[in-house]
């Protein structure tokens, strides 16, 4: 609660009968000028502060903010409310149930341990795709979910009752971002609060972190909100604000509209590949112009959800009448959207395209020049023109397929003409025969197709592209099309209001003759949870090598990310998904190759199956309407019988089990003392791994399915859990002996201390020999020795994981030194310990001459004890004849909070102790 008003801002707002108070940003000159977003976050600063650790200052310099000057005020933002996902929330949850037992080993009140903003957990990580391409799929997926996660989910229970402000939505509900935006978010929060001996009900933007990084998906409703890691969204839960520096903010202009045949998809793949071109890394992306009113809610918050692709911290669109549009129509009250509309036309956010307000950068798009896209085959920001697609993949075909070499010049161009696609066909391709159990035969071949999967918090809350979906089943089966046989299908709607509009518009019928069955609400193929291929294909692709592909409407494409038997992956619109579906193939050219033909045997393209914009905007306004939400939302928090029926654990303090193999109390507290030892030197360190450009957290962070010979498989094993019960890491991420040993094992990670090797995998300096990254750190923690990561550009780039930092620090790694970090990941390190530094500008491990054999000492880290965080650091690296690399590396520590976290050991070790001492 505020305890200083030194601008005078506070006041009232009526709207109709009812007074709130509100914090005027017209009190202080030189708001006005602001963007929206940093208008956010002055509200924001205004109605906190407290004169200690924010104070008016901090207001000035958003007053005073210089839009062309690099970030370098450190300002203190805190959210209004927590989202969670189950991946990432269960371990949020095991931390506080851990914290509650520590504040009482030092003294303090467990019930402390409390969320002091609302929280909200959707679970929606879990299900997986065991079963598809028929009519129970739903059910029975669910039914395997629940007994997977059993434990998971008595845990979840347990914390919705002992902790206050605490909410979980159940199984089967929806994806964590479009419940969000259909029913969580506020846009304008109310809240009762104190203020002057009475109580008043008081009004601010609504605002969030969440701990998934497509949180900003609610971007496109006007919340300011973006991903963090599971630490400082549990830091944020227990009244911790966000340390920040105040961002430069990129204009983005839209003009024009959206041609026919083109969809969201298509404008937000265009967006993402000119946002990472340009560079928007820690920037905030704010859209406006004449073309914004243009761009309906869906699509916005379809490119609000891609801002981690194009690396931006949020990218947002202002509030307007579209916005109190989508409002009314997922069943906000009239009261609320009053209230909206009110609040953001007093405070000057309201979006007039005649005003353009000041930016640190600006860009432009015409949404006119717009065209069919996909995105791989590994990366969201390698766009292709689907009339060069076919082109492209032969272009790349041969980095996952090296017995196929194309040597023909035009592989090389940057675009490519369908008339000049390069021609790999004129020498042998080999293809492998496969015989399904119901005795049916077929051939597979790289660029197979075997994964066409309608997923994802992107594209599935959109419902024009869903709608075009659906409508290009229906004239597909009308035409006599069919799915090939080797391609697994699915359908993982983002909320159960996709299913009411698919049955509203009698579109169910056709996706399902296609395969597209109901799978799951969840993220499903997007995260890894596509489940396994067919055993057949299975085991044809992995006994070949096949380089077969899958096409996803998600927003991930990473490496080893969809499933481990597939090695190129392509991001789709929904209805581009399902024409690769009937292609059953990447190497296709759509124009002028025909899908099939039809009973007069004349060709079907996808031009003749493909809904024009009229067909799909009389769908939607034909079969979507606001009592399918509010029908839907009613009780969201109840669940199923299923929920219900749970065995609910009780009291204050879980009782853990220690036999359970998915809840586990962590380790980060013990021995921990009232106040923080002094921060030491590193010294005599060695690398565990040297790693390249473009490191991203999936190849850090434990994800998709465990290997029964892995480490993790191996603990499992040990542990009495049948290999079919495995499940996934990330329903593990309880449990940190699992997750410890599933940290840097994806299995397309290339440890450069090896070579030519694949996977979790380093050179054991000790013995001379390779080992797994997990047995090399256990012997490296039983020598006492401590270790570094040596890295390239972007290093933790991709999803906001906890567990990227979690199990980096418990391997026992100090430093990890790179060229650059990207942003939630560095600062995640610093939340565990860890100490991110860079090699001097222009400098990296192959220009210094490491090659990760040396020991590495690093001197002036002790300064942090009673200190700011130095700007650099020393690094003497010392190669085994004795010859030494020396260097000044850059500290990233950004801001004094981050120091005070690094400080303490980490950024929960500073909230306890903060909670303990006052």
């Amino acid at each position: 609660m505020s305890t200083v008003d030194s601008f005078s801002a506070k006041s009232t707002l009526r709207v109709g009968e009812t007074d709130y108070e509100i914090y005027r940003l017209g009190a202080v000159p030189g708001l006005e000028r602001l963007p929206y977003s940093l208008k956010v976050l002055a509200e924001n600063l205004l109605r906190t502060e407290d004169g200690a650790n924010i104070t008016s200052d901090h207001v000035r310099a958003l007053a005073d903010w210089d839009p062309s000057a690099q970030p370098s005020t450190e300002i203190q933002f805190t959210p209004a409310r927590v989202v969670m996902q189950d991946f990432t929330g269960v371990p949020c949850v095991v931390d506080l149930a851990t914290m509650r037992e520590a504040v009482a080993d030092l003294g303090g009140d467990p019930a402390s341990i409390n969320p002091l903003s609302p929280a909200e957990l959707v679970i929606d990580h879990s299900v997986q795709i065991d079963v598809f391409g028929r009519s129970d799929a739903f059910e029975r997926n669910v039914a395997i979910e629940y007994e997977r996660n059993h434990e998971r989910y008595q845990f979840l229970r347990w914390g919705q009752t002992a902790f206050d402000d605490f909410k979980v939505v159940p199984p089967g509900t929806g994806i964590v971002h479009q419940v969000n935006i259909e029913y969580l978010a506020r846009t304008v929060m109310t809240r009762e609060v104190e203020s002057g001996g009475q109580k008043v009900l008081r009004a601010y933007p609504d605002t969030c972190v969440g701990t998934d990084s497509h949180t900003t998906m609610v971007n496109g409703l006007g919340v300011l909100g973006w991903g963090v890691g599971g630490i400082e969204a549990e830091a944020a839960m227990l009244g911790q604000p966000v340390s920040m520096l105040i961002p430069r903010v990129v204009g983005f202009k839209l003009n024009g509209q959206i041609p026919a045949g083109v969809t969201a998809t298509d404008v937000v793949l265009t967006i993402t590949e000119m946002l990472r071109e340009h560079g928007v890394v820690g920037k905030f992306v704010e859209f406006y112009g004449d073309g914004v009113a243009a761009v309906p809610l869906a699509n916005r918050a379809t490119i609000g959800n891609m801002s981690p692709e194009f690396g931006s911290t949020a990218a947002i669109f202002p509030i307007d009448d579209v916005t109190l549009d989508y409002l009314r129509l997922t069943g906000r009250s009239d009261d609320e959207v009053a209230l909206v509309e009110a609040y953001a036309k007093e405070q000057g956010m309201w979006h007039d395209p005649a005003t353009e307000p000041v930016f640190s950068e600006y860009l432009e798009l015409d949404l006119g020049t717009v065209v069919p896209s996909i995105a791989g085959p590994k990366r969201p920001q390698d766009r292709i023109a689907i009339s060069h697609a076919k082109a492209a993949f032969q272009r790349d075909l041969p980095a996952y397929a090296p017995e196929v070499r194309n040597g023909v010049d035009e592989a090389e161009k940057e675009s490519f003409p369908a008339s000049d696609s390069p021609a790999i066909g004129n020498q042998a391709r080999k293809t492998v025969p496969v015989t399904t159990p119901d005795g049916a035969a077929y051939e597979l071949f790289h660029g197979a197709v075997a994964i066409a999967s309608i997923t994802s918090c992107t594209n599935t809350s959109n419902p024009s592209v869903m709608l075009a979906a659906g409508l290009l089943a229906k004239k597909a089966v009308d035409a006599g099309l069919t799915v090939k046989p080797w391609v697994k299908t699915s359908m993982a709607p983002g909320s159960q209001v996709v299913t009411n509009y698919y049955d509203k518009a009698g579109l169910w019928p056709y996706l399902e003759k296609l395969g597209y069955h109901l799978v799951g609400y969840g993220c499903t193929t997007c995260i890894g949870n596509s489940g396994p291929l067919d055993p057949e294909v299975s085991e044809a692709v992995n006994a070949h090598d096949l380089a077969v592909v899958s096409v996803l409407s998600g927003n991930r494409n990473f490496e080893g990310r969809i499933n481990p038997d597939i090695k190129m992956n392509y991001l789709a619109s929904p209805p581009l998904v399902i024409a690769y579906a009937l292609a059953g193939t990447m190497e296709f050219d759509f124009a002028h190759e025909p899908l099939g033909h039809g009973e007069d045997g004349k060709p079907v393209f996808l031009a003749d199956i493909w809904p024009s914009p009229e067909e799909v905007q009389s769908t939607i306004d034909s079969s979507i309407n606001r009592e399918m939400f509010t029908a839907d939302y009613a009780d969201v928090f109840s669940g199923d019988e299923q929920w219900r029926s749970l065995d609910t654990p009780e009291g204050d303090t879980f009782a853990w089990d220690a036999e359970s193999t998915y809840v586990r109390k962590p380790p980060y507290f013990e021995g921990m003392t009232a106040e923080p030892a002094p921060v030491e030197d590193i010294a005599g360190a060695r690398v565990l791994a040297k790693l390249g450009d473009s490191v991203t957290t999936d190849h850090i962070s434990p994800a998709g399915s465990i290997k029964p010979d892995s480490p993790a498989g191996t603990y499992l094993a040990e542990n009495g859990v049948a290999r079919k019960d495995f499940n996934s890491y990330g329903s593990r991420r309880g449990n940190h002996e699992v997750m410890i040993r599933g940290t840097f094992a994806n299995i397309r990670l290339r440890n450069e201390l090896l070579d030519g090797v694949e996977g979790g995998f380093t050179l054991n300096h000790l013995t001379g020999e390779q080992s797994t990254i997990y047995d090399a750190a256990q012997a490296y923690a039983e020598a006492d020795i401590p270790l570094v990561i040596l890295g390239g550009k972007e290093y933790g780039s991709g999803s906001s994981r906890d567990w990227a930092a979690k199990g980096t620090a418990l391997l026992g790694v100090k430093a990890v030194i790179t060229e650059s970090f990207e942003r939630i990941h560095r600062s995640n390190l610093i939340g565990m310990g860890v100490l991110p530094l860079q090699f001097p500008a222009g400098e990296s491990a192959e220009s210094l001459g490491l090659d990760g054999t040396e020991t590495f000492d690093i001197s002036g880290v002790s300064a942090i004890t009673d200190g700011p965080a130095p700007s650099s650091v020393h690094v003497t690296a010392t190669k085994s004849e004795g010859v030494t690399v020396e260097f000044d590396a850059v500290v990233r520590i950004d801001t004094p909070g981050e120091a005070d976290y690094y400080r303490n050991g980490g950024i929960l070790q500073y909230v306890l102790r903060s909670l303990v001492n006052g």
